[in-house]
């Protein structure tokens, strides 16, 4: 006997889900492993911005960790509160100049980040995901996917 899994929602609806995780989520992957490849320089920074470095570990395992999270959909929610709380915080730590083009530019692109991960932290991660995938199993529901 075959297990089924089947995803909840529409086809385009639950790849619109999993393309909004993955536009999401590069970002912080990305810069996630460039704070290992450049540790040096990422501490220099957090400390022109008073910010102790020994959080820089804590740092990269919150953007790599909670990014592959949610760009897999396990435990969405939680994943995607934290890195929204950490782009708000960023946000007030280093990018504090409202008073140029590109400081206004950056803001808002770290608000708007922000919104999407909260409106993930609200609605879940889609149909297409680990968290969907869990609960189908967890209530017993076959689904149209074999697995």
């Amino acid at each position: 006997m075959t297990k089924q899994y089947v995803a909840r929602g529409s086809s385009w609806g639950n790849a619109a889900d999993l393309a909004g995780r993955v536009m999401l989520t590069a970002f912080f992957i990305i810069f996630g492993f460039m704070k290992i490849t450049g540790y040096a320089g990422f501490v220099k920074y957090m400390d022109a911005y008073g910010v102790p470095s020994f959080l820089l570990p804590l740092v990269i395992v919150t953007e790599i960790g909670c990014g592959f999270a949610v760009l897999l959909g396990w435990h969405t929610r939680i994943a995607a509160f934290l890195l929204a709380g950490f782009s708000l915080l960023s946000l007030l730590i280093f990018h504090p100049a409202l008073s140029d083009m590109t400081g206004q530019i950056i803001v808002l692109a770290e608000l708007a980040t922000a919104g999407g991960l909260l409106a993930l932290t609200a609605h879940g991660a889609g149909g297409w995901s680990l968290d969907a995938r869990r609960t189908a199993q967890q209530s017993g529901l076959g689904l149209s996917i074999p697995v």
